[in-house]
Formats: C-alpha cells, structure tokens, sequence
C-alpha cells in the first residue's frame, strides 16, 4: 500500500473536492462530488450525529446514486449547506429524474462548531450559499488544513481541520478518505506531539514522529469539551465497483481508523459518522478478498487522513486551542 500522487482522495479518477468558508464565522463546509452518480452508504457510531439525506442510503432504498456528499460546520444549521449545492447541481441539470424534473441527491453531515468563537449572529442562515461555493470551487485539487468544513474545529487538545489521504493497493484499486475532525477526543497521546495515527504513517505525512514511547493504557479520559461541542465526519472511497451493501460494510471497517486516531472516539457525545462513496470504475476480481483489502485500505487512510487534518491546521487570531505546528513545530 502507498499514497497517490496527491495523497488526497481526489486520487480516484473523477473525484473533485470543494470547500469554502468564512473566517467571521469561523466555520464552513466541504463537498464531494463526481463526473457521474455514484454508490454511497453510511455508517454512524456516535451518539450525537446531524444528517440529511442518510436513510435513502440503505441498500433497500428506491435511489441506489448519490450526486453528492457535504460535510459541513454549523450544526443543525450547517445542513443548509446542501441545500445550495442541490441548487448548483439541478442548475447543471444533474440529480434523480423524476418526469421532467431533476432532483439532486446530496446527503450531509454537520459537526458543532457554533461556540468555538466566530460570530454566529446571522439573521439569514450563511450556509447555503458556502455550499454553493464549495461546489464551485470543487477541483481534483484542494488544500487541507484550516480549511472547508475543519475551518472551526476543535479537538480535545488542538485544533482540528481537514484531512485527506489515499491508497494504491496491489490489485489496482484506489482508496481514499476526507474528514472533518472536530473531535471531542485527541488525535495526540496526551500531551506530546506523537499522533495516536502514527503507525499507519506514510511516508512523513504528518511530521514523521513516530510513535509514543509510552502509552497511557491505564488513563481514564475526561471531556475536555462540552457537551454538543464534537463529531468528526468522514468520507471513505474508492474507484472500486460495490453495491450499497458493500460500501457500507467499507463505511463500517472505516471506523476502525477513526478510532485508532482518536482517543476516545465514538462518544456518546460526538456524532461520528463515515459516508463511503464507489465510483464503480474497476469491478471486483475477487468480492471476498477485494472487499477485505478495501475495507482494511479504508481504516489506515481514514486514521492517517485525521493525523494529517490535525498537524496540517493553522495558527489563527482568536484561536481557543493552538493547532500542532504552533505548539509542536
């Protein structure tokens, strides 16, 4: 296993990420889409999750293609964001045909991000229009970071953000992931600038530190947030052809990483969720053994798309925590 070129997600031929966001609202949004429709699913292990969109995900539902996915700040009012990227995409004429109509299927997600100090004072929602503009400024290349839906997020310890990654397997395939971390968890062991992701790193991609020493294995974490204030949201793909049903078996294995970045993950409190997203370009030799591969693939680029999101996030006037670079680098 080894990154793509980018080491994005964008790796997947046909994928196109977009963000967009405000730095008076310290907060903002980031949109996944496709040339064509694609197979998506969901997977949600936290207790607290904000979505749209999500049931139709089910491998019984009538709609087997999505045309979009957002992952956005804002909380329940962050859903908008997919408002305005299904108004952008019906204006291209893209979406579920229904008569003459075109009804665009773009599920989301929402982290909390309303108390970490932006001006939250709007008298009309803002996100509608950041999903537009995220949706046109989707491109195979996008900068992770402080950035789209991780431009507010927090984490236990550090500033969280947006991260990305990918992976070339042996078979041909390519896996990549996109999260927003707003975690109430650590993506670091305790306080030292060692990623709880660091054995799945490649090739430096977030600082090259190695593993901790030592591991805390006896601490028992407290909230360091409060309550409502987490989620970390995610999207796992690949170019691989999968029915519903195996894409939400990859969706599931994905969370694998989230919990192998972040300490404690899956909370009562947080929202976690993993979107996966199949473009359905290379189908599968072997269904047993590739859907195996793919679902170990997407777990370490989840993992290590996290790790990156956090020592890739900027230092900022107003920050409540000092993101890795300032307080490690």
């Amino acid at each position: 296993m080894q990154p793509g070129p980018k080491n994005l997600i964008t790796d997947i031929e046909g994928l196109r990420v977009g963000n967009a966001h405000s730095g008076r609202l310290r907060s903002g949004c980031t949109v996944l889409l496709a040339d064509h429709p694609f197979t998506a699913a969901v997977q949600v292990m936290g207790g607290a999750p904000g979505t749209r969109e999500t049931d139709l995900l089910a491998p019984d539902r009538l709609v087997q293609e999505v045309d979009a996915i957002v992952l956005s700040g804002g909380s329940a009012f962050g859903l908008d964001s997919a408002s305005g990227v299904a108004e952008g995409l019906r204006a291209r004429g893209r979406g579920f045909a229904v008569g003459d109509m075109r009804v665009p299927i773009v599920p989301a997600a929402i982290l909390f991000d309303l108390l970490n100090g932006g001006d939250k004072g709007w008298g009309t929602n803002p996100y509608s229009a950041l999903g537009r503009a995220a949706l046109e400024a989707a491109s195979p290349d996008f900068a992770i970071g402080s950035e789209g839906a991780g431009f507010g997020a927090l984490t236990g310890t550090l500033k969280g953000g947006l991260g990305s990654a990918s992976a070339v397997l042996e078979n041909g395939m390519t896996v990549g992931a996109l999260v927003a971390v707003n975690a109430l968890g650590s993506a670091t062991v305790e306080d030292s600038p060692h990623f709880w992701a660091a054995p799945w790193e490649l090739e430096g991609e977030f600082g090259g530190r190695g593993a901790a020493l030592l591991y805390p294995a006896a601490a028992e974490p407290a909230p360091k947030k409060r309550m409502g204030e987490a989620t970390t949201i995610a999207i796992v793909a690949t170019d691989a052809a999968l029915s519903q049903a195996q894409a939400q078996r990859m969706a599931t294995a994905a969370h694998d990483g989230m919990a192998r970045a972040l300490v404690p993950s899956h909370t009562p409190i947080d929202g976690d969720l993993v979107f996966a997203a199949a473009t359905g370009a290379k189908p599968l030799a072997d269904p047993v053994a590739d859907t195996f591969l793919l679902g170990h693939a997407a777990a370490s680029c989840l993992a290590r798309a996290i790790a990156r999101a956090v020592h890739a996030a900027t230092a900022m006037p107003g920050d409540l925590q000092p993101s890795w670079t300032a307080r490690f680098g």
